[in-house]
């Protein structure tokens, strides 16, 4: 029997989430969980879970093992973000402060705020200058829990900053402990350059990008807006088209600002998962419900910029469809880089039960990323992200609010972020 590499000991609620018989929507798992539970774990891998007596007799200690006492914490498996922007050089505080003396989201956008200044940022930031601001960032993810994120270009729209931001992600992969999982999202929004010539902008995008992107593996999923004022539909299925043929997989900001039909088309192209869905109407809800389409709900975007109208959670859980929550981490529409905060989001605006709005969190989050059976469990085999939490109950995770109770983040089997509560 080989020894195992770390050992967490007595969780107050040590949280996994079981398959059900379901074959269809957020009833596929249920939550679990296991009181004064313990979790083994050996290279980077969950091996053995359960009670003291279920675990002890499996497993070998020995003076190599690591061992965490988790008698007054919650642990659950690390957190999976699904939708972010990392890479971006500056902030846009000036505009929230525009927004919050009356100005819209399409006003700044037209007055040359909005994408297109994160646009001049990434470009005239140098690889290694991008580097930096980002790597800050996936630090303050592992600090409130979060183990993977899927990660977005989209702030060069164009060949060599499209490049640039996906090398950016690429590197910092090999560099740093949070895990990114690399999305192509030219088509976040016209160039300026291109405004008048946009067919040319979305031929560059097809012709150019996607094949280079995917050649050398840059990315595994594109992505595009779909909304009024950037990308129609017609133009996404075009897009999204060639991205498949390529060999990525497919996203979509959908039906976010307005109603475009853009859900419909992730639908109907097969989409791993349509993102947003503020503006989303019955008849997109079925469409949702009756296909493998995983809805990627993003609360902090409504809430950052000031409107109510939240994507209908309740009516596509109850429908039948997968859903999972992300931070959509922007700096312009959504700066929170926060899942429990989403979490709580969720239960007082979209009427998600805490379970619904952990697993969305954490499987579902797997899911949108086709990872539901490597990260976002604790079952024996699952990659060895661990989040200890300072709490009694799970519950507790969106019932706090704007109070980080994360304690301590493993990452494949080891130790990356601890809480050190020290001496006065």
């Amino acid at each position: 029997m080989k020894s195992i590499d770390l050992l967490i000991t007595e969780a107050k609620q040590l949280i996994y989430f079981s398959k059900t018989d379901a074959t269809h929507g957020n009833d596929t798992w249920r939550l679990k969980a296991i009181t004064n539970g313990y979790v083994a774990i050996e290279d980077g891998h969950v091996v053995h879970i359960g009670s003291e007596d279920e675990v002890l007799p499996l497993v070998q200690i020995d003076s190599g093992t690591v061992t965490i006492d988790a008698h007054d914490k919650v642990v659950t498996p690390g957190l999976v973000d699904s939708h972010t922007h990392p890479v971006f050089h500056q902030t846009r505080e000036h505009e929230f402060e525009m927004r919050v003396q009356g100005k819209s989201y399409e006003e700044i956008a037209a007055a040359g705020g909005g994408i297109r200044s994160s646009v001049r940022g990434v470009r005239e930031a140098s690889k290694e200058e991008l580097k930096s601001v980002v790597r800050k960032r996936l630090d303050r993810f592992l600090s409130v829990g979060t183990t993977t994120i899927e990660a977005k270009s989209g702030y060069g729209l164009s060949l060599e900053d499209e490049v640039k931001s996906l090398e950016v992600i690429r590197e910092l992969n090999d560099e740093h402990s949070l895990e990114m999982i690399p999305t192509f999202l030219g088509a976040h929004e016209v160039p300026t350059e291109y405004r008048e010539k946009r067919d040319e902008y979305i031929q560059l995008v097809i012709k150019e990008m996607i094949p280079y992107v995917a050649e050398n593996g840059l990315a595994e999923f594109c992505d595009i807006f779909c909304e009024q004022g950037v990308y129609t539909v017609s133009e996404a299925r075009r897009i999204l088209s060639a991205a498949r043929e390529a060999g990525l997989r497919i996203k979509l900001h959908a039906d976010q600002l307005h109603l475009t039909g853009a859900t419909r088309l992730a639908t109907e192209l097969q989409a791993v998962s349509a993102d947003h869905l503020e503006c989303l109407d019955d008849e997109g809800i079925q469409a949702m419900a009756s296909s493998k389409t995983i809805a990627g709900l993003l609360p902090g975007a409504v809430f950052f910029l000031g409107s109510h109208r939240y994507p209908p959670a309740r009516k596509l859980l109850d429908a039948g469809t997968r859903v999972c929550l992300a931070t959509d981490f922007n700096p312009g529409s959504s700066m929170t880089q926060s899942l429990p905060l989403m979490m709580t989001l969720g239960c007082l605006f979209m009427k998600m039960t805490p379970e619904e709005a952990l697993m969305a969190s954490t499987i579902f989050g797997a899911a949108s990323i086709c990872r539901e059976e490597v990260i976002g469990n604790l079952l024996p085999g699952y990659r060895a992200d661990v989040v200890l939490w300072d709490a009694d109950d799970y519950r507790q995770i969106p019932y706090y609010y704007g109070v980080n109770l994360v304690n301590t983040v493993i990452k494949k089997g080891k130790v990356v972020f601890k809480i050190d509560h020290g001496q006065n």
